[in-house]
């Protein structure tokens, strides 16, 4: 089992410097991750670091609140994209699928979707706030818009990933998206466990750890 290619390596945080991101590049391409994953900013430096590699550009959108407006969130993806994001992951409106305004967070879904064309785009749906059935529905929003994964998490709510969220979104999403495990994936056993499952990615800021097991 190759681990270090379900990896997206990651650096979030808000006090991450510049030695910081470049760093977590030099990692990326030594262990050979999967992705490196950062805020919107550090795109382009990510880009030029990454240039000439396998290792994937991955940009968070509307993080960590995903409440924003949908033209930001567009806007701010397709400026990910335009400086090299391979990928995208985007923060559903929460507020918005507790109220039960389905329309609308599909079809801002689909509008990131349509905006970054071939580029991936994984959808966090932030379970820590979802009741079961809202973590299906977002889930099968997310299908109907195209997304390309469903995430459990940012790593900044009141809790991350799961077992038994991650089967849920498996269950619900029965292939047609892929599913990513995030937050408190820290170690070989936990990261070896979602792969069994069928989870498809990790996010973790501890992706050495977990290959050096």
């Amino acid at each position: 089992m190759n681990t270090n290619q379900y990896i997206d390596h990651t650096i979030l945080k808000a006090d991450a410097r510049e030695a910081d991101i470049v760093r977590l590049c030099t990692e990326a391409k030594k262990y050979k991750f999967c992705s490196v994953c950062v805020n919107s900013c550090w795109v382009p430096l990510v880009s030029r670091e990454l240039k000439g590699t396998d290792v994937k550009v991955c940009s968070v959108i509307g993080f960590p609140l995903g409440a924003m407006s949908r033209e930001a969130k567009v806007f701010e993806a397709e400026n990910a994209v335009k400086n090299g994001a391979d990928e995208i992951d985007m923060v559903i409106n929460v507020g918005f699928l507790k109220d039960g305004k389905y329309k609308e967070v599909e079809d801002e879904i689909r509008a990131i979707k349509t905006a970054i064309g071939s580029a991936v785009l994984k959808v966090i749906i932030e379970t820590c706030y979802l009741t079961d059935d809202e973590k299906r529905k977002a889930c099968e929003l997310s299908v109907a818009a195209k997304a390309d994964f469903v995430k459990t998490s940012t790593g900044f709510g009141t809790g991350g990933a799961t077992f038994e969220d991650a089967q849920l979104m498996l269950d619900t999403v029965k292939g047609k998206a892929k599913v990513k495990a995030s937050g408190g994936v820290r170690d070989a056993e936990t990261a070896k466990k979602y792969i069994d499952m069928g989870v498809m990615r990790l996010g973790t800021s501890s992706g050495i750890k977990i290959i050096e097991g």
